[in-house]
């Protein structure tokens, strides 16, 4: 069986469930959809509800907000399936044929990442530009290039993995708030040598949200980051690598204090209707310098 699992938090799931079940009742073996809401908002429960109908859907409201990595844990033990397919809610199929290339490869060894996609063209309203330029340049990539690492390459929105593989590694549920749970899931499989398969099966990302709310969750992940750096996770990532740097050249506290001064600045930038990737990256080094 596969078990598809869906954490819900504040969205319309829909029209993604019910495609997701159309296509599974074409597949050749037999198809749960688990679908968890992690204590959203009433409004969007109610409409949410509407996917019991579906014969393949179960449904379930949590009483407490669970956060990123626990909810994952919990739709994994609630899971029937020898393989487990982990969904962002947030997501479009983007075609007939999704389902159908995830299942012409299961195995017991690998875990598949199908990828992430951005709508091609920018968003009408401007105060979503910052996420779906950073969307497109960042996180959308084609297979090839993710596969040169394939584990700082990996995210949480689409994979599929056996179940027993899952159960080795799960989601470490230190981190209660968004951010860097997919990268720290990443490093405990390299440690624990499961391989990666990096597909060309993206979901299309289209819960874009405005630059304010895009900056609040790029400081809580920023937060996560300097919480697992400084526990000795060994966390990796670019902005690690040049804090790094900074600190072996004695370069840190100038550069805490300059980033400091140029935030104001900066976060105009950033919640402008050009946004820079560079003014991104300054932001967040300026908060990891202030953490650390």
């Amino acid at each position: 069986m596969l078990s598809i699992l869906i954490p819900i938090y504040n969205f319309d799931v829909r029209a993604l469930v019910e495609e997701l079940h159309c296509q599974a009742l074409a597949l050749d073996i037999p198809v749960e959809i688990l679908c968890f809401d992690d204590f959203s908002q009433p409004a969007w429960r109610t409409i949410n509800r509407e996917v019991e109908r579906l014969e393949l859907v179960k449904y379930r409201e949590l009483p407490e907000n669970q956060g990123r990595a626990r909810i994952r844990n919990t739709l994994a033990d609630a899971a029937r399936g020898a393989h487990l397919l982990f969904l962002d809610c947030d997501s479009e199929v983007p075609d007939e044929a999704y389902l159908q290339r995830y299942a012409a490869l299961l195995d017991e060894e690998h875990l598949l990442y199908g990828g992430r996609a951005y709508r091609a063209e920018p968003p009408d309203r401007p105060e979503l530009l910052l996420h779906w330029k950073y969307g497109t340049r960042r996180e959308q990539m084609p297979p090839g290039r993710r596969r040169q690492s394939p584990y700082h390459h990996f995210m949480t929105n689409n994979f599929l993995v056996p179940a027993a593989v899952f159960q080795k590694v799960r989601f470490d549920e230190r981190l209660l708030e968004y951010g860097h749970e997919d990268t720290l899931f990443g490093m405990e499989m390299r440690k624990n040598g499961v391989p990666v398969h990096h597909l060309d099966n993206p979901l299309v990302h289209i819960g874009l949200e405005s630059a304010r709310a895009f900056l609040d969750k790029t400081a809580k992940g920023v937060h996560n980051l300097a919480f697992l750096y400084r526990s000795g996770t060994g966390i990796e990532t670019r902005l690690t690598h040049f804090y790094q740097r900074l600190k072996r050249t004695g370069l840190a506290w100038p550069f805490k204090r300059v980033l400091a001064a140029l935030r104001p600045l900066l976060l105009r930038n950033l919640l402008s209707r050009r946004p820079s990737l560079f003014s991104l990256d300054l932001y967040k080094l300026g908060l990891l310098l202030e953490e650390l």
